[in-house]
């Protein structure tokens, strides 16, 4: 049996208040980073999915109008089809419109997109409203909803409402109905195969910031290369570069996430500091006798440290288990509400990120254990000599 574990298997460390400490510590560490990546997650698939994570336009940006739609039936999207990043190709056609119910007036974003398998075919002029524009202006699911569209002539619609959505975009002025893809286009006076844009889905392991602008390029240049020769040129847009905003608040969410991550651990490491020097001052003699015995500060340091690193171990476990039980009560119950306006969604997200977890772990518990090397030098000036005679 190797000396050092069997001296530390019998030393006492009245650590009580540095393992709570620890175990705070890390409860706060895994509770930050799980609604950092809850935020980041709910935030960007829902913007996915209501705006694709690359756009093709055309080349003037106005892809709202009547005037220059793109054709499903070019080269280039076969052969967008063929990336491996790609998930789903969606056609899209948007307008702009105006929307009266009673006395209530509110414009609004017409997006129309294929019609899933299972709705009601027999509703026709079908929309979805945002619950921010529900709240507004008061239309209900089963209601009327009577909306204007301004061009050369002003068009009227008479939409039926057949569902609410919780949309990302609903703090923004820029809200968006859903409605079937072939009523816009009959609006327009387009042909089943003209839309406004195409929205590109990515796959999950390239919805990062350098994986989409990659993804972007690429479809650019295959738009380029393989679009019409004559005709309206196309660009591809990330969703990065239509919302910057977002993205750029997402980012200051994981730097404060960071600074959080490095406080809770230098607190967690000094109070484990402390509580090493205490045990140290309490064992002194043991101490002077070990090293009277020939042991080395090296392995006497050994010793303290493992029984140091037990303490930080079971703290460490019990904030996880903590911290783990509180993500899942609010990523199942939602108790917690936000504000949709200033936070983009109507409660406080939480993605349970495994590997960002453990990676979280693993750091704090090296960086703490190198902060107890400072401690241990106490080890050095202890005089076995005076230490036995205090005896």
């Amino acid at each position: 049996m190797e000396a050092t574990g069997f001296i530390a298997r019998r030393l006492r460390f009245g650590g009580k208040i540095a393992m709570v400490s620890i175990a705070i510590s890390f409860l706060i560490m895994i509770i930050a980073v799980a609604v950092s990546s809850g935020f980041r997650e709910e935030i960007r698939d829902g913007i996915s999915d209501l705006t694709g994570d690359v756009q093709l336009l055309p080349s003037d940006m106005n892809y709202i109008n009547d005037s220059s739609p793109l054709s499903m039936e070019d080269d280039y999207v076969a052969e967008i089809e063929k990336l491996p990043e790609v998930r789903r190709i969606v056609p899209a056609v948007y307008r702009a419109g105006i929307i009266k119910n009673g006395e209530n007036i509110h414009g609004v974003l017409f997006k129309g997109v294929p019609r899933e398998h299972g709705e009601a075919d027999t509703v026709k002029l079908a929309v979805s409203v945002p619950s921010r524009l529900r709240d507004l202006i008061g239309v209900e699911v089963g209601g009327k909803m009577l909306s204007y569209f301004i061009g050369e002539n002003v068009k009227v619609r008479n939409f039926n409402v057949t569902g609410v959505y919780d949309g990302i975009m609903d703090g923004t002025d820029n809200m968006i109905v859903l409605c079937d893809i072939a009523d816009l286009q009959r609006l327009s006076g387009w042909s089943s195969d003209e839309v406004s844009t195409i929205e590109i889905g990515l796959a999950p392991a390239f919805r990062n910031s350098i994986a989409m602008r990659d993804a972007a390029d690429k479809i650019g240049m295959i738009a380029l290369e393989n679009g019409p020769e004559t005709g309206e040129r196309l660009i591809a847009t990330s969703v990065m570069s239509r919302y910057p905003q977002i993205f750029d608040w997402l980012d200051l969410i994981d730097f404060n996430v960071v600074f959080i991550l490095i406080l809770m651990t230098i607190v967690a490491g000094f109070n484990m500091i402390s509580g090493l020097l205490i045990m140290l001052f309490r064992n002194i003699s043991t101490i002077g006798t070990l090293k009277s015995l020939g042991m080395t500060d090296r392995s006497i340091a050994k010793v303290f440290l493992k029984v140091a690193s037990v303490i930080v171990l079971k703290g460490m476990m019990i904030g996880n288990a903590a911290a783990l039980l509180l993500c899942g009560i609010q990523k199942w119950t939602h108790l917690l509400k936000l504000n949709p306006e200033n936070y983009f969604v109507s409660f406080v997200p939480i993605h349970i990120n495994i590997p960002m977890v453990f990676i979280a772990d693993v750091l704090s518990f090296v960086v703490i254990m190198l902060l107890l090397l400072i401690p241990c030098l106490f080890i050095s000036r202890v005089d076995p000599a005076q230490t036995v005679r205090a005896q």
